[in-house]
C-alpha cells in the first residue's frame, strides 16, 4: 500500500526553528512576488495547495527539495533566495527556554527569550524595515488586545520570524534595536 509523502508525521507537526524560519521566507518571496495562496494553487495546476503552502508558511510541514524547487520556478527566483540564513538551520525553537540557552543576554545567537520594545519611539530609525516592524508590533497588540502604546514584549519566535524577513540573525536584530535605543531594559544587566 502505497502512503501519501504529504500528510505530516508526528515529528513534523512541531515547528522547528529551521522550519518556522523556512516557512517565514516562503511567505516572504510570495508576498514579494504579489501571489496570494489561491493564485499559488492555480498557477502550479493544484500542485501546491493553498492550505499545504500554509502549512509550509507556518513551519508545520516540512517541504522537500524537488518540490521547493519548483516554487522557486513558480515564483522566478533562485532556489537560495527562499533558504534562511544558514546560523538558525538545526536550531530548535523552545519558547519556555529561548532558542537554545537559558541565559540573560538576548544579544547572543540561539539565546534569545524575548524583548520589550519602546512604542514610543518612531520605528522609522530601523531604517526601510521600520514600517514592517511596525505593523508587525502591530498585529501582535491587535492580537493580544494590548494597547497600552508605550512598549510590548515579544516572544523568541517573534524575534526569529522578524530577524528573518529582515534577513538578519536574531541577534543582530536585538542588538540593531538596542543600538537604536529602541528597547526596555527591565535589569541592567540584560545587555
Amino acid at each position: 500500500m502505497e502512503t501519501n509523502n504529504e500528510l505530516p508525521n508526528a515529528a513534523e507537526q512541531e515547528p522547528t526553528l529551521a522550519r518556522v524560519a523556512l516557512g517565514s521566507r516562503l511567505r516572504a518571496v510570495r508576498h514579494q512576488t504579489g501571489l496570494s495562496r489561491l493564485e499559488v494553487q492555480t498557477l502550479s495546476c493544484g500542485e501546491f495547495q493553498a492550505n499545504t503552502l500554509s502549512s509550509y508558511e507556518r513551519g508545520e510541514r516540512t517541504i522537500t527539495v524537488p518540490r521547493l524547487q519548483r516554487l522557486a520556478t513558480l515564483y522566478k527566483v533562485p532556489v537560495h533566495q527562499l533558504l534562511p540564513p544558514a546560523d538558525v538551520s538545526g536550531l530548535r525553537l523552545d519558547e519556555d527556554r529561548g532558542l537554545g540557552s537559558d541565559s540573560s543576554d538576548p544579544t547572543a545567537l540561539g539565546r534569545t527569550r524575548k524583548v520589550t520594545i519602546d512604542l514610543t519611539k518612531p520605528m522609522s530609525e530601523v531604517g526601510p524595515e521600520g514600517e514592517v516592524l511596525r505593523r508587525f508590533l502591530s498585529m501582535v497588540q491587535v492580537q493580544r488586545q494590548d494597547f497600552n502604546g508605550r512598549m510590548i514584549t515579544i516572544r523568541a519566535g517573534d524575534v526569529l520570524v522578524i530577524a528573518c524577513n529582515f534577513g538578519i540573525p536574531p541577534d543582530a536584530l536585538v542588538r540593531r534595536l538596542h543600538d537604536l535605543g529602541l528597547l526596555v531594559q527591565s535589569r541592567p544587566d540584560i545587555l
